[in-house]
């Protein structure tokens, strides 16, 4: 087992598996022979998903064999995974995969005690790669970056597929002027590179939505907070659904959250 202040010696074998995941997607996606399928709960999943998830999961259990594995496609994952854990999203954003948009993505996550310490998201579409880690900074596709001081009034990342009143009551509060709309994981990442401030979320999310965005954004410098203020963080149990959050671009936002 890697010491506690040493997290970014995950990063590279998470990269890669996310590559690899990552290009079997895009192998899928550029066929016709797929389709769409409903889950349980509605959610959609395509063999793109599937492929991703067996890569991953392999992968870790090679790589990591004492470490478990949550996965958003694994109906077997264990309800109480212990202190340490992975938790995976094989693609993120399958609305976005199947509506033909390119920022759907690989999520691989470490948590450890219920803070992710470790991440890696890629968009296979374009091979954008982010990694974060706690101590070790984040990156994507191997340069540093940095999430920016909050503005104000902040811009603010506003998801695609699950917009809700809640999220723009907050928006209208705080007097933001300008939103965009973005799919998947990338509203972390695109704070954690300083291009926008804040992405507020009122609406559901699963652990494995969010897990490893978080980790590249509090790697960049950003933090994860519940709308109360507290320090937002993952534990077994509600069938691994969140509450609600905002990801901010510093650790202390200028404006009540």
């Amino acid at each position: 087992m890697v010491e506690r202040d040493a997290w970014g010696a995950f990063l590279p074998p998470l990269a890669s598996l996310a590559m690899e995941a990552g290009a079997a997607i895009e192998r899928i996606r550029a066929g016709t022979d797929w389709h769409t399928v409903a889950k349980d709960d509605g959610s959609p999943v395509t063999a793109a998903d599937l492929a991703a998830d067996t890569i991953i999961r392999a992968g870790l259990a090679a790589a990591f064999p004492a470490i478990p594995v949550v996965s958003e496609e694994d109906c077997a994952r264990p309800s109480d995974p212990g202190a340490v854990f992975f938790l995976v999203d094989p693609l993120d954003g399958t609305r976005e995969f199947v509506a033909g948009r390119p920022d759907y993505t690989v999520n691989i996550a470490l948590v450890e005690h219920g803070v992710p310490v470790a991440g890696v998201v890629l968009t296979s579409a374009d091979g954008r790669l982010w990694c974060g880690a706690k101590g070790a900074g984040a990156t994507r596709n191997g340069e540093a970056i940095r999430a920016r001081p909050v503005r104000v009034p902040p811009v603010a990342l506003i998801s695609r597929s699950h917009r809700e009143a809640a999220t723009d009551g907050w928006v209208a509060a705080r007097g933001v002027t300008e939103t965009v709309i973005v799919g998947s994981s990338v509203k972390f990442c695109t704070i954690a590179e300083g291009e926008a401030d804040v992405y507020p979320r009122f609406g559901p999310t699963m652990a494995w939505d969010t897990a490893a965005g978080q980790a590249v954004l509090e790697a960049a410098g950003g933090v994860v907070l519940t709308p109360e203020g507290a320090p937002f963080r993952y534990q077994a149990g509600q069938g691994w659904r969140n509450g609600c959050f905002i990801a901010w671009g510093a650790a202390s936002p200028p404006i009540a959250s």
